[in-house]
């Protein structure tokens, strides 16, 4: 079973994006709360590394003065 999962997480195209909650969802439209939550963010200064997807990318277009994408230390 783990093999399985393992394998599935290989066949993406690898790239990623890291988005940093920088400003509180707090006196905004629910709709976009509901956005953070979809991201996996919530409280400020909260990172997550998400699957670079046209979706993840409208997701982030859509909270982009709550959020900021994080560039890798490389």
């Amino acid at each position: 079973m783990a093999e399985k999962k393992a394998a599935t997480k290989k066949a993406g195209s690898g790239k990623t994006v890291t988005v940093r909650q920088i400003r509180s969802a707090n006196r905004k439209p629910e709709i976009q709360a509901q956005t953070l939550r979809g991201l996996g963010l919530g409280k400020i200064s909260r990172t997550r590394t998400l699957e670079d997807t046209p979706s993840v990318r409208g997701m982030i277009n859509a909270v982009k003065h709550l959020v900021e994408i994080v560039e890798d230390k490389k």
